[in-house]
């Protein structure tokens, strides 16, 4: 737990390069008590929030090392890979580190998200609405198939480990979902993220990103969000990692939310602590809302992408201050402040995304938006030009007082931003106006 005196100033580090960490790092540096904000490895617009640091979000050492060099006093780890593989854990055991405040859990709790095995165990223990499931190990193709049948189509297959936003596979016809069963259990297909197979019922239903700030007892709730991943208009083609989010969610009721609470966030967290399991951190709540009742799809123990970028510019509070109280373990006592107005995100992609694509395309425009904002994604600076680095190159935000008038302002704003191959969906939020 973190030591805090009366002048206490946070010494941050972002530990990540997207769209996530850029939001995280604009809002932090709008925060009183933030003294200095680096970002490792950032990006070219996470550079204007703060200092970018070289490295890599994998190498545990050099992490440790920049800590201590820059005498950082809260560490914000973004993406889940160093979570599930425990740099948490790492820290706190190293002398020069253990008293940093860290917001994400250790590896055991990170197990929500680096095991779908072990969610869905979780979950059926707790008694938290889930789909109804059974997972397969390797060698167990034959068994698996057998399972496929007793089930209505679709049917979802889930390789169990990380396996970078790929692993889940939805097919209508049987034939095809035991054949890539096969594929994951006995051919490696999701490599060792594939070595247990989680095969799942279908629910129909409406999907809501739900998150919670905890210190593990108590916790404030984040902005609701709804994003779209599929990359063609109408939610049709290729899974991505994120085409655009809304936020608010108008079907997201106050009796809803009083459920989502009742059912699934404080059985959640009693369950962590019914395990021994410390978390202080963010836990994102993949939901499926069908009819009147929320049923979870999946655990993420980090702040989603592109949801963050729609959900984190509607919290009016002090961010460092909210993450001191969690730090603290004073979250219980805490209320986070939420603006009115409404937020929606348009990401911009390459040509080919989620396929192969180029990189290295200079962009343009950016310096022509105005009255909304822009988080990079996939980006790198070359002199004084941007280019695109990635798949999803830019998030483009926009607050509005309702919703129509947020996503106008973000479709005003994409006309001035150019690039080679650019592309976007221009149905976002379309569903829920």
């Amino acid at each position: 737990m973190v030591v805090l005196t009366k002048d206490f100033m946070i010494r941050a580090l972002i530990l990540g390069s997207g769209g996530r960490e850029h939001a995280l790092a604009w809002k932090l540096s709008q925060s009183g008590l933030v003294e200095d904000l680096y970002i490792l490895p950032g990006n070219p617009g996470t550079a204007k929030c703060g200092v970018n640091l070289s490295g890599s979000v994998h190498d545990f050492q050099g992490i440790r090392d920049a800590i201590v060099q820059h005498g950082i006093n809260l560490l914000i780890i973004g993406p889940e890979d160093p979570l599930v593989h425990g740099l948490r854990d790492f820290l706190e055991s190293d002398e020069a580190t253990q008293g940093i405040g860290i917001i994400g859990p250790g590896k055991a709790g990170a197990k929500l998200e680096g095991s779908k095995a072990f969610a869905k165990e979780f979950m059926q223990k707790y008694g938290i609405p889930t789909a109804a499931y059974r997972s397969f190990s390797k060698g167990e193709s034959a068994r698996a198939s057998d399972f496929l049948r007793s089930l209505k189509p679709p049917y979802v297959l889930k390789a169990d480990g990380l396996a970078a936003g790929k692993g889940v596979l939805i097919h209508t016809d049987l034939e095809m979902a035991c054949r890539e069963a096969e594929l994951i259990l006995e051919q490696g297909k999701f490599g060792e993220a594939g070595n247990t197979l989680v095969i799942e019922e279908f629910l129909e239903g409406i999907e809501i990103s739900v998150f919670i700030l905890t210190d593990g007892k108590g916790y404030v709730m984040l902005p609701e969000a709804k994003d779209y991943k599929r990359i063609g208009e109408g939610n049709t083609g290729l899974n991505t990692g994120g085409m655009g989010t809304v936020s608010p969610v108008p079907f997201y009721t106050e009796a809803l939310r009083n459920r989502v609470e009742e059912k699934i966030i404080r059985p959640t967290l009693s369950g962590l602590e019914s395990e021994g399991i410390p978390y202080l951190g963010f836990i994102f709540f993949g939901l499926m809302i069908c009819g009147d009742d929320p049923y979870v799809i999946e655990y993420n123990v980090r702040l989603g992408d592109p949801e963050a970028e729609s959900v984190l510019p509607r919290v009016s509070s002090d961010l460092g201050d909210l993450f001191l109280q969690a730090a603290r373990g004073r979250l219980g006592s805490s209320e986070l402040k939420i603006s009115r107005e409404a937020a929606a995100t348009v990401m911009l992609v390459s040509g080919g995304y989620p396929g192969s694509y180029p990189t290295g395309i200079e962009i343009s425009g950016l310096e022509g938006v105005e009255g909304s904002l822009i988080f990079h994604a996939g980006t790198r600076q070359e002199g004084s030009q941007i280019k695109t680095a990635g798949g999803r190159v830019l998030g483009v935000t926009s607050l509005g007082t309702d919703l129509q008038e947020a996503l106008n302002k973000s479709y005003q704003a994409i006309e001035r931003i150019g690039f080679d191959g650019r592309y976007f969906r221009s149905d976002i939020g379309s569903d829920v106006l």
